[in-house]
């Protein structure tokens, strides 16, 4: 399975956090091994993600499986949670018994919520016991449902958060450029947006760097990626490059395969 170009999604359930963190975490997560093994009919399969810049926090609660990242492969068993960046392309290959709980903060959201900036992780596949107490890691993979898992989850980190406090204004100010981004098509370049958020792009810069670990220009390319490329697959007629930002299609084409190692022929 390709992220974007097959429904990955199905096999999830998927919740929203709570109001408190939604600027912070995208979603929680739980895939279904009965909707995993159906999907899969009942085979040896892979997951292969393209970069997004989120970290990411992945609870095994099935069987092994393995993560390949770059030139690296690690075999994770079932008592292996781990945290990645997602920075680069990463590939899961899994057993039909597949059972991943998982938690998606937006670029940023781990250190407003758990004071830890997420440029420590890059190229790297991080124990989750290095960043979460072994005791709550405990709870939540024996816990009942996926709702008792998000609900141990949140109130661990609404309880962090409510720490920290220190309304971070590098993170703020990087969030809001993204949504001053997408919200604009992903029509601006770099400098727009910088003069539109009243800095400068050397201050833009610097702030992506510290809190994201990539450059404005490099996030909003894969941002810009993402969504273009979903539109396209949702509906190849209607899709216009221009609504993204794009200046015609071989523009677009070219822009997919820098963001997934491969063009849209091999797709069709």
């Amino acid at each position: 399975m390709v992220e974007i170009f097959d429904d990955i999604r199905k096999i999830y359930s998927f919740s929203a956090p709570c109001p408190e963190l939604e600027d912070y975490i995208e979603f929680f997560s739980e895939s279904s091994s009965e909707e995993t093994a159906s999907f899969a009919n009942n085979k040896c399969f892979t997951v292969k993600m393209f970069p997004s810049w989120t970290p990411t926090m992945w609870i095994n609660l099935g069987t092994p499986y393995q993560l390949v990242a770059g030139n690296s492969c690690y075999t994770l068993g079932t008592s292996n949670d781990v945290l990645l960046l997602r920075d680069a392309i990463v590939e899961r290959l899994n057993l039909p018994s597949d059972h991943i709980f998982s938690v998606k903060f937006f670029p940023g959201g781990l250190e407003a919520v758990l004071g830890i900036g997420q440029t420590k992780f890059i190229s790297r596949i991080v124990a989750l016991n290095e960043v979460l107490p072994a005791a709550l890691l405990h709870q939540v993979k024996t816990a009942a449902s996926f709702e008792q898992r998000m609900v141990l989850l949140q109130n661990f980190f609404l309880q962090q958060y409510s720490r920290q406090r220190k309304q971070d204004h590098y993170i703020h100010i990087v969030k809001d450029s993204i949504d001053l981004y997408a919200a604009n098509r992903m029509q601006y370049n770099t400098s727009e947006v910088a003069e539109r958020m009243f800095i400068t792009s050397k201050t833009i810069n610097r702030y992506f760097n510290n809190i994201v670990g990539a450059s404005p220009k490099k996030y909003f390319s894969i941002l810009r990626a993402r969504v273009a490329l979903t539109a396209y697959v949702a509906g190849k007629e209607a899709f216009s490059p221009c609504d993204h930002g794009y200046h015609d299609m071989s523009h677009f084409y070219k822009e997919v395969v820098n963001f997934t190692g491969q063009g849209l022929a091999v797709q069709r």
